[in-house]
């Protein structure tokens, strides 16, 4: 496949109109770097001028870089910081704002002391919303990443079985997301049994699965640096009352959470029907994180599902649904889909069963 300059020039031309009063953009989060260029890389700089676009890199992203980034000229640095004053130097740049996160305090000393006279100024938003909405081929590369991470976990769903350790189903289950085309699981597989499944982001040990045990499976895959992200809760053996009663209340919160989502709401909204339900239960004080978050060259991006968040969801927002109930000591379900927000509401991105299943 040919290289396709349309996606970074239009992306590009966001990212200029989001900040009109910059004369120069200087941008250093690797993410966003390879969303404005292609570059693929794990470190750089790229310098973004009214008319002008320098990618900044060491020896070791030379070639690579001139590659990728077809519509940037290439610049090799030896040091980052002195490569950046170069720049500015080259295009008389007066006025360099930066992404504040991505600059630590000792470069930004070092940019200080090289451009004597320049002023540097952190930009503030802008960047929140430059890739939450995904164009169509960054919705399908999250689709085919979620259906390799759901094929992987129904070919491992049979070693959730009592005397199965954690440690060795997650190994399994990115073993086997590799295997089907994936670069690498999307984080560190989260299989978490019995108690262990009360943290709501527990880290898979030698715990060995038994009877009764609630079984949550969270994990996802990357395919061209796209992530997906799902979760799955199995009971094994057979399941209480409690259990059953508690996953019903989850699986509801989940689904109106879902049938809610669509252009014009708000992240708070979504956020409040999900935990209103659950406090309409007598439950909330056990769900103790936000309703879902956004998905795509992170596996947590903007926008956030959560209180009191008024960014609004637009078409082409591609974000998780994950209410979760976590009994202290006792166990925990926590049910997850990724979705993409459509002119109509909302599609389904993972396929995993969010049904009951006991194993």
């Amino acid at each position: 496949m040919g290289y396709d300059p349309a996606p970074y020039a239009e992306r590009l031309g966001r990212l200029r109109a989001g900040f009109p009063d910059a004369e120069t953009l200087l941008i250093l989060n690797e993410k966003n770097i390879r969303y404005l260029t292609g570059f693929t890389g794990g470190d750089g700089a790229l310098m973004v001028g009214p008319e002008w676009l320098e990618l900044l890199v060491d020896g070791r992203y030379t070639t690579q870089a001139r590659g990728e980034a077809l519509g940037a000229e290439v610049v090799e640095f030896r040091n980052r910081a002195e490569g950046i004053a170069g720049a500015a130097r080259r295009h008389a740049a007066g006025r360099i704002g930066f992404e504040a996160p991505a600059l630590s305090v000792e470069e930004h000393l070092r940019l200080r002391e090289g451009l004597p006279g320049v002023a540097l100024e952190p930009l503030l938003g802008g960047f929140q919303s430059l890739r939450a909405a995904k164009d169509q081929r960054e919705i399908s590369l999250i689709r085919e990443a979620a259906r390799i991470a759901g094929e992987a976990l129904a070919a491992v769903r049979e070693m959730i079985r009592p005397g199965v350790r954690e440690k060795e189903i997650a190994l399994e289950l990115e073993y086997r997301m590799r295997r089907g085309g994936a670069e690498r699981a999307s984080f560190e597989t989260i299989v978490a049994a019995g108690s262990n499944s009360a943290l709501p982001h527990a880290t898979p040990g030698c715990r060995a699965i038994a009877d009764g045990d609630c079984v949550m499976v969270d994990y996802g895959a990357v395919v061209q640096g796209y992530h997906s992200d799902e979760t799955c809760t199995y009971i094994v053996g057979r399941a209480s009352a409690r259990q059953e009663t508690v996953y019903r209340l989850v699986r509801e919160a989940h689904d109106r959470a879902i049938e809610a989502v669509r252009p014009g709401v708000s992240c708070g909204e979504i956020d409040r029907i999900a935990r209103g339900y659950l406090e309409e239960a007598g439950m909330d004080r056990y769900f103790a994180h936000g309703t879902g978050h956004g998905v795509g060259l992170d596996v947590h991006e903007p926008p956030r599902l959560a209180a009191g968040r008024e960014e609004i969801l637009r078409a082409g927002m591609v974000v998780t649904v994950e209410p979760g109930i976590y009994l202290p000591n006792e166990w925990g379900i926590r049910i997850e889909d990724t979705v993409l927000v459509t002119d109509e509401g909302a599609e389904r991105l993972t396929s995993s069963s969010k049904d009951l299943t006991v194993i």
